[in-house]
């Protein structure tokens, strides 16, 4: 298997695990959970399709994570290089992985309430949203953050748009803050009826479809438009 397909698995596998280690340390009640490790597991066949033909997983790697404590927020990858991007909320760090040779390579620290992270591979640029602080900083390939663009309160999510060079984040109470990944510009917003939880990009088209909760419902927008 390539090693771009075997990571990718695994990274699915990871943010999968790491959801249920969560979700269990809240349902149990602990105001601060300690992660001591990450569990990478990846379909047991040899080759990308056997995951299609329900291959079972097995582990093949575990990560230390000394120090890493309470909640962790969203994840991004980096293909090229087999880094993996980790929002420690809880810690206010961003933890970075190498997941080719296991252990952790970087601490990003200094953040406010890290949660939403996106690579943008053709700009070898990392973008990480600041809840508490109501940012988004962007880091270059050398793990530096470079510059702090204001976006507003709680910001959540992010996303990449790679065909426009567009970062979008959510935040507040209604909205999807929109940057020139290129520059860092804050080039406006896209105004919602809430607060946007997970969204997603069209793939091949122009529409984000964004959950918002507190309206009950699923935007549509066309990002070309606003």
């Amino acid at each position: 298997m390539a090693i771009v397909s075997r990571i990718t698995l695994a990274w699915l596998c990871l943010c999968l695990a790491l959801l249920a280690t969560c979700a269990a340390a809240q349902g149990s009640g602990q105001a601060r959970s300690r992660i001591d490790s990450l569990r990478v597991v990846a379909p047991a066949g040899r080759d990308s399709a056997a995951s299609s033909r329900g291959a079972p997983l097995r582990l093949i790697q575990t990560i230390a994570l000394p120090g890493v404590e309470g909640r962790i927020d969203h994840l991004a990858i980096d293909l090229e290089r087999g880094r993996l991007f980790i929002a420690a909320l809880g810690c206010n760090t961003l933890e970075v992985l190498d997941l080719r040779t296991g252990p952790r390579i970087a601490t990003i620290r200094g953040l406010s309430e890290p949660q939403g992270v996106a690579f943008a591979p053709d700009l070898d640029r990392l973008f990480v949203s600041n809840g508490g602080a109501g940012t988004c900083v962007v880091v270059d390939s050398m793990l530096h953050v470079v510059q702090t663009v204001k976006i507003g309160e709680d910001a959540d999510n992010v996303r990449y748009d790679p065909a426009a060079k567009r970062i979008y984040v959510g935040f507040g109470e209604g909205a999807l803050g929109v940057i020139d990944a290129a520059s860092g510009t804050r080039l406006g917003d896209i105004r919602l009826s809430g607060h946007p939880e997970s969204f997603q990009l069209e793939r091949h088209g122009t529409r984000i479809f964004v959950n918002v909760p507190s309206a009950g419902h699923i935007a549509v927008v066309d990002r070309t438009k606003g």
